[in-house]
C-alpha cells in the first residue's frame, strides 16, 4: 500500500511538471525562421504552420537579436518537445503499475 502512494504522488508531480513544459512550450513564439537564398541576396521568412498548411511570412529589416531569439526559441522548443515525451513515457508507466 505504500508503494501505491508514493507512485501516486510521483504520477501527480510528473503531470504537474508537464503541465509546465506545456506552458513553457506555448510562450514561445510560433514559428521558426527560415533563411533564404535568392539571386544572391538573402531574405528572412518565418515559417508556421496554419492548419494542414506551411505558411511563409516575409520578415522585413530582421535585426541580430531577432534571429537569435527566433535560434533559442527553436533550441528551446526542441528540449521541451523531448521532455514531454519523456515524461509521457512515464506517466504511462506509472499508470500501468498502479493498475497491477
Amino acid at each position: 500500500m505504500v508503494i501505491k502512494g508514493v507512485l501516486k504522488e510521483e504520477l501527480q508531480n510528473s503531470q504537474s511538471i508537464k503541465k509546465e513544459y506545456e506552458r513553457e512550450l506555448a510562450k514561445l513564439p510560433k514559428g521558426c525562421l527560415v533563411k533564404k537564398n535568392i539571386k544572391g541576396h538573402h531574405y528572412y521568412y518565418v515559417a508556421k504552420r496554419e492548419g494542414q498548411k506551411v505558411v511563409f511570412v516575409y520578415q522585413k529589416n530582421i535585426s541580430g537579436k531577432e534571429i537569435k531569439r527566433y535560434q533559442d526559441a527553436k533550441r528551446r522548443r526542441k528540449k521541451y518537445r523531448k521532455l514531454i515525451s519523456e515524461l509521457n513515457d512515464e506517466i504511462k508507466f506509472i499508470r500501468r503499475a498502479l493498475r497491477g
